[in-house]
């Protein structure tokens, strides 16, 4: 599934569409958001180098985490930032958040190292954008200037594709679905094991909070180009080698909050399986192996001809057993012609 975003955002937007946007999403009862986001980082870097994406550079917007900690990261996944042709342009924001460094230049008290992405030049060059960190935006802005931003980041002709992380926890439900609603992906981190009633003082809680440091489940919700919108669910393991994701078991791969509550079992029981099985269907075939007989009023008198004849009693189904019973049919002449779908007034000069 995580291969299915990276497919996604390596595709970027066609011609006259907006750019596919992720957001990834997580909380201290699931806090893998952070090596979700290095995932896709770094497998969407790749997808560049080769070639594969019509996005020819990634800027990474650092709020987080100082600059140098991408660089080291590219390096242990295998990628040579130096042989990287540029293509990757860091945007420290963590160094200097506020802008103040740039204030400072402006009155000549401070003089800012000059720097240029390389990958900005060259005209109507696509490339894309990765936000460490939308809380730290929303710290300083207002919901919707967050929200006016990413919208018009999406629409630019120059975007390809764009993604970031979000704390959903340290913000209200509205800023939430305002950053849902402008993303065509939506990744959500939960855990493994919900706490009882949120508690977290008692031996049995640590150790469920043990486990889901372990390891969670994560949803992903697509926002087709139809409308339509598809939702996958895989589990999330957190190893020393990085972050893996599996299957998830038959037990976890039903959402019980999809499920709507009603006042009658959706379900059967096993005795309530059995009966089913066991019900005779009206036109079940019940001869036990025995043919049964069944008159057929569409056939034509060619047929009947090689036939007993039609003045004698038809039997439409007989059985040994007396207790079924029999259904006799007397013809009034031998002129009655079967039972047919043709229209009687066919004939008449209507």
């Amino acid at each position: 599934m995580a291969e299915s975003i990276c497919r996604a955002l390596r595709d970027g937007a066609l011609e006259g569409e907006l750019a596919p946007a992720l957001t990834i999403k997580d909380s201290v009862a699931s806090p893998f958001g952070v090596q979700v986001l290095d995932h896709v980082l770094s497998q969407f870097f790749s997808c560049i180098l080769a070639g594969k994406s019509p996005s020819r550079g990634l800027i990474v917007v650092s709020f987080s985490r100082s600059p140098s900690f991408y660089f080291e990261l590219l390096k242990i996944k295998g990628i040579s930032v130096d042989s990287s042709d540029k293509r990757i342009h860091i945007l420290d924001c963590y160094n200097d958040p506020l802008g103040w460094k740039d204030r400072l230049a402006e009155t000549g008290n401070f003089r800012a190292p000059s720097h240029e992405a390389s990958i900005l030049r060259g005209g109507k060059i696509r490339f894309s954008i990765a936000i460490d960190s939308v809380d730290e935006m929303l710290r300083h802005a207002s919901v919707s200037s967050v929200a006016r931003l990413l919208s018009n980041l999406r629409s630019h002709d120059q975007i390809s594709s764009i993604f970031w992380l979000l704390h959903s926890d340290l913000h209200t439900g509205r800023v939430t679905s305002v950053l849902e609603y402008l993303s065509s992906m939506v990744a959500s981190l939960e855990p493994s094991i919900e706490l009882a009633n949120g508690q977290r003082g008692d031996m049995e809680n640590f150790s469920l909070i043990e486990h889901n440091s372990k390891k969670g489940k994560f949803h992903v919700r697509f926002k087709k180009r139809n409308g339509r919108v598809r939702v996958m669910s895989e589990e999330v393991h957190i190893e020393q080698s990085g972050i893996n994701f599996t299957s998830l078991s038959t037990e976890g791969a039903i959402n019980h909050g999809l499920v709507p509550k009603v006042q009658f079992n959706l379900q059967l029981s096993e005795k309530e399986r059995i009966d089913k099985a066991n019900v005779v269907l009206p036109f079940e075939h019940q001869g036990n192996g025995k043919p049964i007989e069944i008159y057929d009023g569409r056939r034509s008198l060619v047929n009947s001809k090689h036939e007993r004849p039609v003045a004698a009693v038809e039997n439409v189904q007989t059985n040994e057993d007396s207790s079924w019973g029999e259904i006799i049919y007397y013809r009034d002449s031998d002129d009655e012609m079967p039972d047919s779908d043709e229209d009687p007034d066919d004939d008449l000069d209507i």
